[in-house]
């Protein structure tokens, strides 16, 4: 039996929890809607203090701004683990190390200068922005993404493996073929210029001038342009198959355990730990 107190606790945490993680009520819809003022005000804040004569006119604006919103965001960040049961689940998920990194420049600038400008980190919150929009299905789609390149990878790291030993190759040949006398220098070097005609970058620091090595550079450009569609085409594959597996989610329902956030919409418990959902 749960005493009084364990009750209250219970209540308080599940309350704390709806406010901070949940976007069907309206208390965490303003919670939201807040916060995000606060991160984009804050990234603002450090854009302009990199601006010499903002920073020399308002530093001490800037400092005591950027404090103010250190201070808020570790708040936040403490809430953020203590209302959850399983706090491990969130302080490893990606929205909490980016909440974690967001409340850490301001501190590590006593140690480190400039470290405060890596607050700018703080952007990457501002994907908080698809939920409280109710666009749940953007979460949906940049997880299906997350899927298609991760399903890819071992077609990538082939791909890729393929690409530089082509580079090797034909940068090899270059160098016997253009030498030190137009520009290619060394073997490494022809491979930095071959890797820059592959990816038709194309940056003109050095560029062949025989006849031949100008062929050669032409042919090289041509596979270039059919060597950028191969990864596309296989991140793009596997994400049309996880398309077709995609299901429905919800607008806003979170996990009180682990913070889990996308949910079918007829889902009565957490897709990850099995906790039991709150009411839509």
């Amino acid at each position: 039996m749960e005493t009084n107190n364990e009750k209250q606790n219970r209540n308080w945490r599940v309350t704390l929890h709806e406010v901070i993680y949940g976007t069907h009520t309206p208390a965490g819809r303003l919670f939201d809607v807040l916060l995000l003022i606060l991160i984009l005000y804050s990234v603002i804040i450090v854009l302009l203090e990199s601006v010499k004569a903002y920073n020399d006119a308002y530093h001490n604006f800037f400092n005591i701004s950027e404090w103010i919103v250190t201070i808020l965001f570790t708040i936040e960040y403490i809430l953020r683990v203590i209302c959850v049961k399983k706090p491990q689940k969130y302080i490893f998920s990606f929205y909490g190390i980016i909440d974690l990194l967001s409340t850490m420049p301001k501190y590590l600038s006593f140690f480190f200068w400039g470290s405060q400008y890596f607050a700018a980190l703080r952007a990457l919150r501002l994907l908080r922005v698809f939920r409280i929009l109710k666009l749940v299905r953007f979460l949906g789609e940049s997880d299906n993404l997350i899927k298609a390149i991760s399903a890819s990878k071992a077609k990538i790291f082939v791909f890729v493996f393929s690409v530089l030993v082509i580079s090797v190759i034909l940068g090899t040949v270059m160098y016997l073929v253009e030498g030190a006398a137009h520009g290619f220098n060394s073997i490494p070097h022809s491979i930095y210029w071959t890797i820059v005609t592959l990816t038709t970058v194309g940056y003109g620091d050095i560029s062949p001038e025989t006849p031949l090595g100008q062929f050669i550079a032409t042919i090289i450009m041509i596979i270039g342009y059919g060597i950028i569609a191969v990864p596309t085409g296989i991140v793009s594959a596997e994400y049309t198959a996880a398309n077709r597996k995609n299901t429905h989610h919800d607008n806003g329902r979170a996990c009180a355990s682990c913070g889990a956030e996308i949910h079918r919409n007829d889902a009565e418990y957490c897709r990850k730990c099995g906790h039991k959902l709150p009411d839509a």
